[in-house]
């Protein structure tokens, strides 16, 4: 099947990727899997954790292909520094086995898809494409709507124990309806409050939680179960 990888066009080139892989042997199937095709660019490599953020940083790829599991530096945690310093690349995480719980976590910190080493030969070059369009890759397919997706991983994946942070009833009322992708004036409506004090209960829940926007909220509420009810 021949598939259309868009090229970054506000860049004038091909698609310019990072492989960072512990495994010498994974990086060379990789690269020679990409450089057949004149919609990428391989930049450089990386062996491992901190290695992946230095050249991700120096070379400012914009697609970061990143071992889950890596010395120095675990995938996930190299992954926080680089989205700490750079949101811009784009991250696909290679695993050979993920738990929900690890993608919803993944996806929490800034990835934009998952995929498993068994599956690279059939689905990279998709799911990089589906990435660089804006999208996600999860289960080998395409996610145009994250937050419904990740209800399916939630109901999946095994959280320890609920915390509140510090959220009045009120607030977690006010969450609840984030994750079901509520707007001010249906939480206002189903709440019976206005919209200036649905205003006001989120600037007080991004403080409380850390998160800076509405999508970040839902994804942290679904990754630690705030505000969404026990079946």
């Amino acid at each position: 099947m021949n598939l259309a990888i868009p090229t970054t066009e506000q860049h004038g080139g091909a698609i310019r990727v990072l492989i960072a892989d512990d495994h010498p042997v994974v990086r060379l199937g990789v690269r020679n899997m990409l450089k057949t095709d004149e919609a990428f660019e391989v930049v450089g490599e990386a062996s491992n954790g901190k290695e992946a953020v230095a050249r991700t940083l120096a070379l400012s790829p914009n697609i970061l292909l990143l071992d889950l599991c890596m010395p120095n530096m675990p995938g996930l945690e190299a992954m926080r520094a680089i989205m700490t310093d750079s949101s811009r690349v784009k991250i696909l995480l290679l695993t050979a086995s993920v738990t929900p719980q690890q993608i919803v976590e993944a996806l929490q910190i800034g990835a934009r898809g998952i995929v498993t080493k068994d599956a690279i030969v059939h689905e990279l070059t998709e799911a990089i494409g589906a990435v660089v369009q804006g999208d996600y890759w999860i289960h080998g397919k395409r996610v145009f709507h994250l937050v419904g997706a990740l209800r399916e991983l939630i109901s999946q994946a095994v959280v320890p124990h609920r915390e509140t942070y510090g959220l009045t009833p009120r607030e977690l009322e006010v969450v609840g309806c984030i994750v079901e992708g509520c707007g001010n004036r249906d939480i206002a409506k189903q709440c019976s409050i206005s919209q200036e004090t649905v205003k006001r209960h989120l600037s007080k829940i991004f403080d409380k939680t850390g998160v800076s926007s509405r999508l970040e909220l839902a994804l942290f509420a679904m990754a630690h179960q705030v505000g969404i009810p026990q079946d």
